[in-house]
């Protein structure tokens, strides 16, 4: 008896130095095959879940083993109501826990424990950029230059003319005999003048005097520049509306018949759209359960989109990725109906609790945005991004060119006449003023009405 109670207790100390010595038990993860989220390197899996999961054990202190979802779905009600899938295999035991793109939504709220989400992201749609593309408008060669800027043009020809027609009337060595000679530069030549300068064409005569050269050299300079921004504009503009799609929202997807689309059977991006109240989502529920334009996964939808005429519906995380990748397709700039990627555990489950705390440590630390800048990387060259109308003080180190341009040719013609007149008063023996005032009435004023006056003179005579 005493033999038999020894061998009982040698037993029980056995047993629990055996439980005291052995380490945490690894838990089981459960997970799907998915681009960059999980994806097969040989007998390894990488990928962000992988790196995720790889920081989330280091911080929260687990072991664990990672299998591949036997029925390759997220989770979903099958029509028994029982649940299949990554949720299906955490709700039946098979797995501790979910690691993937799980959408949190209410009804797998109710199956299962969900932590903080890892990533947020929403819905959206890609589509091949060569896809409906814009018509270009019949004034669109207007639209390198924003209105504002145009008018800033229009303003700056008609002041450059006027200063034209004001310096070659008042230099002398323009218009050297105002009493005999009609001056070629009216302000209809000069209008012609400076409109034929701005189209590089040129429209003779030329001024002579150093106060209209450096108006007309600086208005040419002012053209230049002028010209190549348009063009370089112009250009940019043409090669970004052939990768500028009219559909751009999910109400002008709604709204036409000429671009098929749809979504992945099954997900919580279709559900979405079946459980919405939103007329324009109704109606797109309505138009891919009438196509049945279903995919089965994300490699298919993304493949129907290159193939072209065909826009797929899904996250936008997963859809920039696939934009990323492909160099052909793009995304809308709509994203709809907000939400996040959690992990998944069974109801009551204690890691949840540390696995929400070791997330928002990540996300505090930036570890979340370098993962997925790591896995997200494009190798697209950025193209196709529309080219905004350039806006006046895009240009306004010209404008102020040509505005000390235009001064400087004024105050030049001024001197020039200011120093003949200045000759003329030693001559004849004036005051320089009284000479000067009567030079700028001569040359301002008309020759119609000088010739009216010395008509009416001599018929008195």
């Amino acid at each position: 008896m005493r033999v038999a109670k020894g061998l009982v207790v040698c037993a029980t100390v056995l047993l629990l130095a055996g439980v005291c010595t052995a380490g945490p038990q690894a838990i089981s993860v459960t997970t799907i095959k998915q681009d960059p989220y999980t994806m097969a390197k040989g007998s390894q899996l990488e990928g962000f879940c992988m790196d995720l999961l790889s920081e989330l054990a280091k911080r929260v202190g687990f072991k664990y083993n990672v299998h591949l979802v036997k029925d390759s779905t997220y989770g979903r009600k099958d029509e028994s109501g029982n649940w299949v899938g990554m949720i299906g295999e955490v709700v039946r035991g098979e797995a501790d826990l979910a690691v993937a793109p799980l959408t949190v939504t209410a009804v797998r709220e109710q199956a299962v424990e969900m932590t903080k989400p890892f990533m947020q992201t929403g819905i959206s749609f890609i589509l091949r950029r060569d896809t409906a593309a814009e018509e270009p408008g019949f004034f669109s060669f207007l639209c390198p230059f924003s209105t504002e800027t145009w008018v800033g043009i229009l303003v700056a020809y008609l002041v450059t003319a006027i200063c034209i027609c004001i310096v070659t009337r008042l230099s002398p060595h323009e218009w050297a005999e105002p009493q005999t000679e009609d001056n070629s530069f009216t302000l209809l030549h000069s209008l012609w003048y400076a409109a034929g300068a701005l189209t590089l064409q040129g429209a003779g005569p030329h001024p002579k005097a150093l106060s209209g050269r450096v108006i007309t050299a600086i208005w040419w300079l002012f053209a230049v520049v002028l010209l190549a921004c348009y063009f370089a504009n112009l250009s940019s503009m043409l090669h970004s509306d052939s990768t500028q799609v009219s559909v751009k929202t999910f109400e002008d997807l709604a709204n036409q018949d000429v671009i098929e689309y749809g979504t992945m059977g099954g997900s919580s991006t279709l559900a979405f759209f079946k459980n919405s109240n939103n007329p324009a989502y109704r109606r797109i529920y309505e138009h891919m359960e009438r196509r049945k334009s279903y995919v089965a996964n994300m490699e298919e939808g993304v493949r129907r989109a290159q193939e072209g005429n065909f826009a797929f519906i899904g996250e936008s995380v997963s859809l920039d990725l696939a934009v990323a990748r492909y160099c052909n397709l793009m995304r809308g700039h709509e994203v709809i109906g907000m939400r996040g990627y959690s992990i998944a555990a069974p109801l009551g489950s204690p890691l949840v609790k540390n696995l929400s705390v070791a997330i928002l440590q990540l996300s505090e630390s930036g570890e979340l945005d370098f993962l997925h800048n790591k896995w997200w990387a494009s190798s697209c060259v950025a193209e196709g991004v529309k080219a905004s109308p350039l806006k006046p003080h895009s240009l306004k180190g010209m404008f102020l060119v040509l505005a000390l341009g235009l001064g400087l040719g004024v105050l030049l013609a001024l001197l020039e006449l200011a120093s003949q007149s200045r000759s003329n008063a030693k001559e004849q023996k004036k005051s320089c003023c009284t000479v000067l005032s009567a030079e700028l009435s001569q040359r301002l004023g008309s020759r119609n009405e000088e010739k009216t006056t010395e008509t009416s003179e001599k018929s008195k005579v």
